[in-house]
Order: C-alpha cells, then structure tokens, then sequence
C-alpha cells in the first residue's frame, strides 16, 4: 500500500511539473501578428430592423496596412544577422532571413511609416460597405472628416472619402487634418498625465518580468546560431525585434511563412509581449486608468455630436462624422469605453494573453462605428460596431439596439468628472 501511495505521489508529482501552462495560448500565426495584423473584413452584411432609420453615423479608425513604422527594428535585426555572418555562425535558415531583411529594407526605402496599397484597399473596402449599408445617409448629405497629422491617417482619410465620393458625387464633404486635431486623435502626445506615466516604471516592471519569463531565443539561435556571441546585445531584446519584422510583412505584401522562424509556441510567446506592452500601456489596467483617460476628450466629442443629432430630431444635414488616426487612438477609446473584449482588469498580467487581444481590437483599419437610428415613434436607438460587427455595450444586456438615452447615461458615466464638457 505505502509503495503504490509513493507511486501515486511520483505520477502526480511528475504531471504537475509538465501540465500544460493554463496561460498559454495557440493562436494562428495569422493572429500572432498582433496589431499589425492586416483588416479581416466580416463575413457578413449585418442588417438593421425595418422599423429603424438611420440617421447619423459616428466612425473612429485606425489608419489602413502600412509600411513599417522605421527602420529601426530592421536595422537592429538586419547588424546582428551580419555579426553572425561576421562570426561564421550565421545559419542557412539565417542567411534567408538575412536577405529578406535586406528586401524589407530596400522596399521601404523612403516610405517608412507609409499607406501600402493594401492598406488603401482596406479603407476603400470599409468605405463601401458603409455606404451599401447606409445609402441614404449619403444622398446630399454633409460628411466632416479629421485626422491626425501623420500621413498614413491623411492618406486612409482621403482614401476613404474617396470611395464614398466615387459611390455618390453629391456627397458635401469637409476634410481636416494636422496638428489642431491631436486633442482627439493623439491625446498621447499632449496629454502630460500620459507623459508622466509612459516615462514612470509603473508600466514597465511587469512588462519586464513577462519578458524574462516568456520570450524565448532558441528561434534566435536557429538564424544566428549556437555559439553566436552577442556581447552587449540583450537576446530577448533581439528575439521581439526579430519578431516584429517577420510579423509586420503582412501589412507591407511581402511574403513570409512565419513558421519557418518559429513555432507555434515561439510565436504566441513572443507575441504575448507585444500584447502585453500595448495592454500595460494604452488601456486602462489595475496600474492606471490614465491611458483610457485621455480618450476623453474624443468620446465626449462623439456624444456631443450625436446630441446635435437627437435635439435636431434626426433633421440635420450632416449625416457621419468620420476621425482617423492610431491604434494607439482606438485602444484607450475602446477601453474607456469597457467594450466587450477591449477592456480587462487583473493582477495576474500573465492571463492578458487569454483576455485582451490585439489583433481582434486593433487590426491594421480597425474601426468603431456607433450608429445612431430613429424609429418610426420618433425615438432614437443606438448601435456599436467594432471592427464591422455589432456589439453589445450595457452590462448584463444583450441588446445590440440600445435607446439613446441609456447608451449616453452608460456612455457619459465612462469619463472622468474632471473631462466631462457639459
């Protein structure tokens, strides 16, 4: 009996130690590029009831597909393939990546940071979606549109307002962009409570243990070799920048099959970083509500617009306001605003992965659209899209149709005393 209860306690012993880690995800390659993850379009045409009108659209988006953001990363990665080469330790594996560095270099010569016509595409697509949804609402009707200053915002605006004009000519439309928006559309750049927390190590500490716990270098070890020496280089460091190039080619079109640099485990991994970084700091967590905080501002612009709209009983001329600016513009928006799966508080930072996901919140052409709807009774309803697919807002209700003086009590309660503007 004693012996057969040592071999229990050994078998028990022996599972606990190799169980599957409870945090641990297998994500698609595909979703392990994180937010620079190319626009998924829905797969399909959600509908509104016949007793609803559409009055009134409210868009924030994120800026299509880009190229990277600098060279920066390419750089970092593209000296240490070299030092390997340098070093005769440099793999046949390391040698291929060390070309398409070199290609992701050459083609994004002076367009750094740029629209790809992918990412054209995609705001092309949205577009016309909206409008084969809304016609009406675009039928001699006024559209006002701002971006923030960053060329690849202005140029997913007017690739937007482009194909709306192309679909309809008698829309009005009113564009602005520049430094005058960044109230609304980078708040993370003037913000100085912001400031003040991205520059604290509150933030950083446990990004930094997830790094040291997580981030794996043997994919490191496979392009530069075993006995490659990295000297001042920090190699989990390395291993994220080697991640971040590979994972942003999608959103530039150049071809690259991630699994030939990692595993699945490797690139879930390295990508629950990532995640964990733009969680820590542009949403609000159990550190600060400081980085959903800033997105005041904007979701107080919203309501005031669709105020307008519900005083002037739906007649109004101006039919959508459309704002184009960053992931990093939508992330504190959607988490002030605790839309479902853009919004999670914990302690245990190693459960984001499971929770808070940025390629379904922040995908390359991200977008929210709140559409405001009038019924036949004269009363108005609204409704919450992200990424093109409705979504519930009150808590405990299920219900995509929301009145609107509910959603604005819901709605105005999510900001801050010391923001609110009425």
């Amino acid at each position: 009996m004693y012996r057969i209860f040592c071999i229990s306690l050994t078998l028990i012993f022996s599972f606990s130690i190799f169980a599957a880690d409870p945090t641990a995800t297998r994500y698609s390659a595909a979703d392990c590029q994180g937010s620079l993850k190319p626009y998924t379009a829905p797969d399909k045409n959600y509908e509104y009831p016949d007793s609803l009108t559409p009055v009134f659209i409210n868009y924030v988006g994120r800026h299509g597909s880009r190229f990277p953001a600098s060279s920066t990363h390419c750089n970092q990665l593209l000296s240490a393939l070299n030092l390997a080469k340098e070093q005769g330790t440099l793999t046949n594996l390391g040698n291929e990546l060390l070309n398409l560095t070199q290609y992701v270099i050459e083609k994004a010569d002076g367009q750094w940071g740029a629209l790809d016509s992918l990412g054209v595409d995609e705001q092309r697509s949205i577009a016309a979606r909206m409008y084969n949804s809304y016609p009406n609402l675009f039928k001699e009707k006024q559209v006002i549109a701002i971006s923030s200053y960053s060329p690849r915002c202005v140029m997913s605006m007017n690739s937007f307002t482009h194909q709306l004009t192309r679909m309809n000519n008698s829309i009005e439309l009113a564009t602005k962009s520049g430094r005058k928006q960044s109230y609304l559309m980078r708040p993370f750049d003037i913000d100085q409570s912001y400031s003040d927390f991205a520059s604290e190590s509150l933030w950083k500490e446990p990004y930094q243990q997830h790094v040291n716990a997580f981030v794996p270098t043997s994919a490191l070890s496979r392009v530069l070799g075993n006995n490659f020496n990295y000297g001042d280089i920090n190699p989990k460091d390395l291993a994220i920048v080697e991640y971040y190039v590979i994972a942003g080619m999608s959103a530039m079109q150049v071809p690259c099959d991630a699994s030939k640099y990692f595993t699945t485990e490797e690139y879930n991994a390295l990508w629950s970083c990532f995640n964990l970084r733009q969680y820590l700091q542009r949403t609000s967590t159990t550190l600060s509500s400081i980085p959903a905080d800033i997105a005041s501002p904007l979701l107080c612009d919203i309501i005031e617009s669709i105020d307008s709209v519900v005083e002037k009983k739906g007649a109004t001329l101006i039919s959508a306001k459309l704002r184009f600016g960053h992931a990093e513009t939508l992330m504190p928006l959607l988490s002030l605003m605790r839309l479902n799966g853009c919004y999670y508080k914990t302690n245990y930072f190693d459960t984001v992965a499971l929770h808070w996901k940025d390629f379904e919140v922040v995908p390359m052409s991200a977008n929210l659209q709140m559409i405001l709807f009038k019924s036949k009774k004269g009363k108005f309803y609204l409704r919450i899209d992200h990424n093109e697919i409705p979504t519930t807002l009150l808590p405990g209700n299920n219900d995509i149709y929301i009145p609107w003086e509910n959603a604005r009590k819901y709605l105005s309660n999510c900001v801050p005393l010391y923001y609110q503007t009425w």
